[in-house]
């Protein structure tokens, strides 16, 4: 699983270790760290592009974020789209949770998924709130749900 850094600098060792030297280094340097993981995805076509990003917010000091993209061509319905999003977010989260808990970093799982009926993502809602809270991490969506909406966004757009 490739990573980069927003520059488009290639993470070359892994996510954890590269997560681990950011949180040693913002620590040293007296920053507070929490970290919101989220992903979005773009129909193009027939190739749906994801994309998942950690992203690091300083407390009153701006932040940073590594991203992860990846292709596919299966058809999906919204509802599995959105629910892909969320799978590939929480992955992450676990991956990362023991590390982040170990350095006393809180940890936000992020959800493009809209909370207003009117929007097609809402199908996705209810199985996306319930996954997320039941793996024991905190949930946002739509319109807290930045890391998704539009940081990772920003990366499939």
């Amino acid at each position: 699983m490739t990573w980069r850094k927003f520059s488009g600098e290639v993470i070359q060792s892994s996510i954890l270790e590269e997560v681990e030297r950011a949180i040693e280094r913002e620590a040293s340097l007296g920053n507070k760290l929490k970290v919101c993981i989220g992903t979005d995805s773009q129909v193009k076509g027939a190739v749906t592009d994801f994309a998942t990003v950690i992203v690091f917010l300083r407390e009153q000091r701006g932040g940073f974020m590594f991203i992860h993209q990846e292709r596919t061509s299966q058809k999906m319905s919204i509802k599995e789209r959105m629910l892909s999003e969320v799978q590939k977010s929480i992955d992450i989260a676990y991956k990362l949770c023991d590390l982040l808990d170990l350095y006393d970093v809180d940890l936000e799982v992020h959800a493009d998924i809209n909370t207003n009926p009117m929007f097609k993502s809402n199908q996705a809602l209810h199985e996306a709130m319930g996954y997320i809270l039941s793996m024991g991490f905190v949930f946002k969506a739509k319109p807290e749900a930045f890391a998704s909406s539009y940081c990772a966004n920003k990366i499939v757009q």
